[in-house]
């Protein structure tokens, strides 16, 4: 839906930091004719990233940077995981989620994710119907950088054991339903928005 409201023009960026996750400085005039500098991090390419916000302005949809995995098993159980963030220096709750690549589609990312993160994977029983993608990717924190994140409800079981990276600590587990506004007042772990918003979600429905 367009915005009423005059809007900031982008005007151009600069790269102030390389790595795996960039640091930029977006320039944008004002609607008064004043310039405006703002910080933002991201994975992308200079090109690649200058192209993404113009496809923003221009409407375009977003495509997905990552996937976060609403599993859910036969027995009414939700997948989680407990997983050390280095970023937080402590363990947090969370749904399987992880980074999309090159020329993967969807249905693939998910049942990959899983399989490393948890050793469950999308039910063969269900095939296309193992997968329920919400209509488009969010974004993780607008305020901060430009990474998307496709939410998806899967059907899943257990396929084999996890086979995280070397330096990923995870401990999955399995939430029952009905014990999800329990777990809630419970729980004094740091948790994830999406799951947190996720799980307070079940909690109303029962």
């Amino acid at each position: 839906m367009p915005s009423a409201t005059p809007t900031p023009t982008f005007v151009d960026l600069r790269q102030v930091s390389d790595g795996w996750i960039k640091k930029y400085v977006l320039t944008y005039r004002l609607p008064d004719g004043s310039s405006y500098e703002y910080e933002s991090a991201s994975r992308k390419s200079p090109d690649a990233y200058r192209r993404e916000l113009e496809g923003n302005a221009a409407g375009r949809k977003p495509s997905a940077d990552a996937v976060c995995i609403v599993g859910q098993t036969p027995d009414d159980e939700l997948l989680l995981i407990r997983e050390f963030r280095y970023p937080l220096n402590s363990w947090c709750i969370a749904f399987p989620a992880g980074l999309m690549e090159d020329g993967e589609d969807l249905a693939t990312c998910v049942d990959r994710e899983l399989r490393e993160e948890t050793g469950y994977a999308l039910r063969a029983d269900l095939e296309a119907a193992a997968l329920d993608a919400l209509p488009q990717p969010g974004f993780s924190s607008t305020g901060l950088t430009d990474e998307t994140v496709h939410v998806v409800f899967a059907q899943v079981e257990k396929a084999a054991d996890a086979q995280p990276e070397p330096s990923e600590f995870i401990e999955p587990f399995l939430l029952p339903i009905n014990d999800v506004p329990r777990f809630l007042a419970e729980n004094a772990t740091p948790i994830g928005t999406r799951a947190q918003l996720v799980l307070e979600a079940f909690a109303r429905r029962h």
